[in-house]
């Protein structure tokens, strides 16, 4: 689906979205009357430092706001940019502020859903994508912590390796499906389906926490994440 098509299956022919760049922001209803806030970054590019502070900006003006209105945050990028200059400017700090704001925002009361309809990798995939509380996705999408050859260079393992370790285990993996068996993406929405009725039911459920490592659990994807926080959790109450 191109971004028009998403945006339409969501809101209907008119939604308020303005678009710079490839930044989108503005707000729009769902059928039922429930008022969104559209964020998101488009166009599959790198998501620099200049990306960064605008969305974080208004994010913190949203999270600042006396009503708790869900955003809505479009994901379709590369990796983050890796110019000497946004280097320089301290790119990483830049992206955990972008991803501090949406936590800010969750805190504040404000339902924060990820939806990647196109790739995202690295630092603008864990700053965008998965600092919402609901990650979702459609058919198509192309996310990555890591790709398996930066991996190889990183960790100076051969490529063969990790391409049999990634069959084995989808935490080596790039790729939607595997992502969705880590339970880092919670749904991948039907597009011959209206979108917006599927927006509506992620609202509709009630959302206690993270629950990405016992949906990682449950599909069968991270095997020991969910039982360690656990335990972690009641050594704190025990000893704290």
């Amino acid at each position: 689906m191109t971004l028009d098509d998403i945006l339409s299956s969501l809101f209907g022919s008119y939604p308020k979205i303005h678009r710079d760049g490839p930044i989108l922001t503005g707000q729009a209803s769902l059928p039922d009357g429930q008022r969104i806030r559209v964020l998101g970054f488009t166009g599959g590019v790198e998501l620099g430092v200049d990306h960064a502070i605008v969305l974080a900006a208004q994010v913190i003006d949203i999270a600042g706001g006396a009503d708790k209105v869900p955003i809505l945050f479009l994901v379709d990028s590369s990796s983050q940019r890796m110019s000497r200059r946004d280097e320089l400017m301290g790119l990483s700090e830049f992206l955990s502020h972008l991803a501090k704001a949406l936590q800010l925002a969750q805190g504040a009361g404000h339902r924060t859903v990820g939806l990647l309809y196109g790739g995202s990798a690295a630092g603008a995939f864990i700053a965008t994508a998965l600092s919402c509380e609901t990650l979702v996705a459609l058919p198509g999408a192309q996310p990555a912590v890591m790709d398996l050859p930066s991996m190889s260079r990183v960790t100076k393992l051969p490529l063969e390796l990790l391409e049999q370790k990634a069959k084995a285990t989808p935490v080596f993996a790039p790729g939607l499906e595997n992502l969705a068996r880590t339970g880092a993406i919670a749904e991948t929405w039907d597009p011959a389906k209206p979108l917006s009725e599927q927006l509506m039911a992620v609202l509709a459920k009630s959302h206690d926490g993270d629950t990405r490592s016992k949906l990682g659990l449950a599909r069968g994807g991270r095997q020991k994440a969910e039982l360690i926080a656990d335990r972690i959790v009641a050594l704190a109450v025990e000893y704290g």
